[in-house]
């Protein structure tokens, strides 16, 4: 293997260049010269090319030898006397021949950018460092949009030198490509770095040594390299080959080699990101593929799984997504009735593959393995929130169990999942099979299911659908057929895909009758999606006999100018159709056509919270113009669903063309944060910004991201701001802080306090008249005991995060219940723009009630507030009600969010508690406190609720709607 044939043409002088970039190539001589050109095309001049062919079949090397040929004192081309099996021995060969002070590799197949080795090299003698590696865009050349991916940007966001790669484990555990780095050629030969000879997956192992002997990485934020990616290929590349198990034996050793290295060298740390990333990328590439692997691949791949899983550190299952964790451990376990369920959901991530089963408060991917304590830790799902959904948001595993055809009617059976007991024994249950056409807008036909048994975890059914007398295709555009089943419990509907649970579960043609042309297409066959769901693709009955003649035929018609004029007019309407829904036609629809439209008088918009909740002060200022009885028109924009929003109003949705034009004939705006920003509000409108909180952290201008912003940005934003013709305040600290960092004037200020507010300054009033606290119906419809208080915990606005993705609370809930709920009940309402999951634990004594728009009946009905730093402990000081401020991270909202207008710790009417256990020990000291504080709660509400009086509704009524005539 050590022995090569030199190009005839003699080298050039053995000048030394400042780079050289060695190319590999086998069977790839139509690619080679496009990546030998990107070479010899670089800014940077001193670049030489070798040129390594692994004993090409085909003319690669007669194509290298002519490229060297041709440029003489630049390229040279080597060849091997015989194949080596995969890309490291023609790298090894490269690396001997290289006379470089700095080494790239390229492959046959990909490109470097024109600018790539002048910025590598730049910053590899700028830096002094071993290894210099820049950003790799992943382009997929066969498709239509020619789609961009970015490898691994976040490590390329910034240019970075690292005294060691222990400073970034991330880049040893995903970027472990060898293709976007430059390295010092000395380094190379000094670590006797060198390819793995004769193994898939060379450049993990070799980068892996790479990062570990460096003494100096720097990462520069410049696209380097271009990495093809053809995934319709006919030859797949070894990566893409894993349905051959020797891919997946090289992925392990190389894997096992590299741990090994990690170990000798005591670099636990890498080891643990390494661990996290075997996690979430190379054994889900696997395990994807397992539903269509037959089962002694399975058991063979499970094999030689299982002993490298065990292996791994176990807070690495802490890091992943639930779903990747638990197939990993059901794979640990060779537990395939769970497994091959539980990879469906880690293809379709929304999927529901499991019964699911609940204990001591918890739900659980399966009942199994939960005796021992790493099992059931794994197995907890409960953080995926699957117990809290309805089955309308549902998307259930429905498994094919049954497949027969005959006559051209099919007949299916499946099994339906049913999670813990979402479909009850005595539902009502009715069923449709969908077959659709997969482009979208084109027809579908339905078919009734007979037969429905509910079977406790699993609803059984079978269905018959005659393709060949309904199924009327169109015969070109629609070749492939998706089937969905579509079941309705008691009048409620979910969608369901069906679910092919072996490689080949139906076979046999099956004819129809296309509306255009048989000659094209006369029979549908079934197959097997990529994501595991059976579909039916339209295939011609001569596809065997006649294939060459029907194909020749198809292609010459598409080829053809009929082809060309319906590809073009298909093309053309596409374009058309998303430019016409585009929010840039949107902008031009609203400024063009809808703004030239009269106003119309009693026109009124009202929006919260961008449309997300019926709620705040636009609901307070609608329900009093409503209790007036005046004659206007109302429009209520929501965004997602309407439920919820008044019928007495006209409702649209966010962004639609009926928004947008309510939006431009509105005679009054009226909202708590901001219409979309892009539209111009008319003279004719009359803006009122209710706005939705008081300040503490600072907002608009004050902001420090907003000072570092370009004039032109600030300017558009300052035009946003000033389509306020009237601003709501409720104290002078509004004026100090929001006024002054939305840059408004005087006169647009309106100092009537807060419309949503009401309420609440009329219960402390009912409440000091009375003597006594009336809960209402809320507490009963909530199921909250009379001898029980009620504490309510509304944080602000946190970044999602933590294992699942989604906002954690900072606080045990069941220690809470546990520790208090023989006397509290929490109300927990998280942020709109947030989400939390309770476990079943907790149930009536931790209720999450976020997906309440008004928040103000929730703090009526709480006997105290729980918060951080929202807003809402404004609004809740007017109640005169307990407050404990939980500030467990004051410091890093403080100093490295956006700063804050006043010190929370010096004027917070309560107990500011930073630890979890001085949480509960405020809430014991809870009644002690009440009257301890209430001086502070006045002064609280002096200062920044002080308009406030109950009558901000009325005010602004009065102020702007009182001449319109009353019903």
């Amino acid at each position: 293997m050590g022995l090569i044939a030199e190009r005839d043409t003699e080298a050039g002088p053995g000048v030394e260049a400042d780079v050289s970039v060695v190319v590999i190539v086998y069977n790839d001589e139509a690619r080679l010269p496009a990546a030998v050109r990107s070479v010899l095309d670089q800014t940077l001049r001193g670049v030489e090319i070798v040129i390594v062919d692994d004993c090409s079949t085909d003319g690669s090397y007669e194509v290298a030898r002519r490229l060297a040929a041709e440029n003489p004192e630049r390229v040279r081309a080597f060849q091997l006397p015989e194949n080596s099996g995969g890309c490291g021995e023609p790298r090894n060969v490269g690396i001997g021949h290289t006379r470089g002070r700095y080494v790239m590799f390229l492959d046959s197949d990909d490109v470097l950018e024109c600018n790539a080795c002048r910025n590598l090299l730049e910053a590899a003698e700028r830096d002094g460092s071993d290894i210099v590696s820049g950003l790799c865009v992943r382009l997929h050349l066969d498709r239509r949009s020619k789609k961009r991916d970015e490898w691994y940007p976040w490590l390329y966001a910034r240019t970075q030198v690292l005294e060691s790669v222990t400073e970034l484990p991330d880049l040893l555990a995903w970027d472990t490509l060898s293709t976007n780095k430059m390295y010092r050629r000395a380094f190379l030969m000094e670590n006797q770095l060198r390819f793995l000879r004769g193994m898939f997956y060379e450049d993990l192992m070799f980068i892996a040594e790479a990062y570990v002997a460096a003494d100096r990485i720097s990462l520069i934020p410049n696209q380097v390299y271009f990495w093809h990616v053809y995934e319709k290929a006919a030859a797949k590349s070894i990566s893409n080959r894993r349905h051959e198990m020797t891919n997946f034996v090289h992925r392990m050793e190389i894997h096992r080699r590299i741990d090994a290295l990690l170990a000798e060298r005591g670099l636990t740390e890498l080891k643990l990101a390494k661990d996290v990333k075997f996690l979430k990328h190379d054994l889900v590439l696997h395990l994807r593929d397992l539903p269509f692997r037959d089962d002694s691949y399975r058991q063979e791949f499970a094999g030689i799984a299982r002993d490298y899983l065990t292996s791994l550190a176990p807070e690495a299952y802490d890091e992943v997504q639930p779903i990747h964790a638990v197939c990993a451990y059901l794979l640990r376990e060779n537990d395939w009735d769970n497994l091959l369920p539980a990879v469906d959901t880690l293809t379709n991530r929304d999927k529901i593959s499991a019964p699911l089963v609940e204990r001591d408060g918890h739900v659980f991917w399966c009942a199994e393995h939960l005796d021992d304590a790493f099992g059931r830790h794994v197995l907890d799902v409960t953080d995926l929130g699957y117990h809290t959904r309805t089955i309308d948001r549902m998307f259930l595993r429905n498994a094919l169990t049954g497949y027969e055809e005959r006559g051209g009617t099919v007949r299916l059976g499946g099994r339906i999942v049913n999670p813990l007991g979402v479909i009850p024994e005595g539902a009502r249950l009715t069923g449709q099979l969908e077959f659709s056409a997969r482009r979208r807008s084109l027809q579908s036909f339905r078919f009734p299911v007979a037969e429905l048994r509910h079977e406790g975890a699993f609803v059984n059914w079978e269905a018959e659908a005659d393709l060949a007398g309904k199924l009327r295709p169109l015969g070109i555009v629609d070749e492939v057929w998706d089937v969905r089943l579509k079941l309705d419990v008691d009048g409620v509907r979910t969608t369901t895909r069906l679910t092919a649970g072996e490689p080949e579960p139906a076979q046999g043609l099956l004819p129809v009758r296309p509306r255009l042309t048989r000659l094209v297409a006369d029979h549908v066959e079934p197959e097997v999606s990529q994501r595991g769901h059976l579909c039916f693709r339209l295939v011609t009955r001569d596809r065997v006999e006649d294939k060459d003649r029907v194909h020749e035929l198809v292609v010459r018609g598409i080829r053809g100018r009929p082809g060309k004029l319906a590809k073009s007019g298909f093309r053309r309407a596409k374009q058309i159709r998303k430019k016409l829904t585009s929010g840039e036609t949107r902008i031009r629809v609203y400024d063009e056509v809808f703004s030239r439209l009269p106003v119309k008088k009693g026109l009124v918009v009202f929006e919260s919270q961008l449309g997300k909740q019926y709620s705040d002060s636009p609901k307070a200022i609608y329900e009093e113009m409503r209790r007036q009885g005046l004659e206007f028109e109302a429009v209520w924009s929501y965004a997602g669903s309407p439920e919820g929003f008044p019928a007495d109003a006209t409702l649209v949705r966010r962004w639609s063309l009926p928004y947008l034009k309510a939006l431009a004939q509105a005679e009054f705006w009226v909202d708590n944060q901001s219409y979309p920003l892009k539209l111009t509000k008319r003279p004719g409108t009359t803006y009122l910004q209710t706005w939705h909180g008081s300040a503490l952290k600072r907002m608009g201008f004050d902001e420090p991201a907003w000072k570092l912003r370009s004039q032109a940005r600030q300017q558009e934003q300052q035009r946003v701001l000033n389509r306020f013709d009237r601003f709501l305040i409720r104290s002078e600290h509004d004026v100090r802080t929001l006024a002054k960092a939305f840059r408004l004037q005087e006169r647009t200020l309106l100092r009537v306090g807060y419309p949503r507010n009401d309420a609440l300054v009329h219960a402390r009033e009912r409440e000091a008249a009375e003597g006594r606290r009336t809960r209402g119906p809320l507490a009963a419809e909530l199921g909250i005991p009379e001898d029980k208080q009620v504490l309510l915990y509304a944080p602000t606005f946190r970044k999602q995060g933590g294992r699942s993705q989604r906002f954690e609370l900072p606080f045990d809930v069941e220690r809470f219940a546990e520790q208090l709920g023989d006397r509290y009940v929490l109300l927990v309402r998280s942020h709109y723009l947030n989400h939390v999951v309770l476990p079943p634990s907790v149930r009536g004594t931790v209720i999450d009630v976020s997906a309440r728009h008004d928040v103000n009946p929730l703090m009526e009905l709480s006997d105290a507030l729980i918060t951080d730093y929202s807003s809402v402990m404004f609004d809740y000081a007017l109640l005169d009600r307990p407050m404990l401020f939980f500030a467990y991270d004051y410091e890093e909202y403080v100093h490295e969010g956006r700063g804050t207008y006043f010190d929370l710790l010096e004027r917070a009417p309560g107990p500011v508690v930073r630890s979890e256990d001085e949480l509960y020990g405020a809430l014991e000291s809870l009644a002690e406190d009440e009257a301890k504080y209430q001086p502070e709660r006045g002064r609280f509400v002096a200062e920044f609720g002080e308009y406030d009086k109950g009558t901000a509704a009325r005010s602004i009524v009065e102020q702007f709607f009182s001449h319109w005539s009353r019903a």
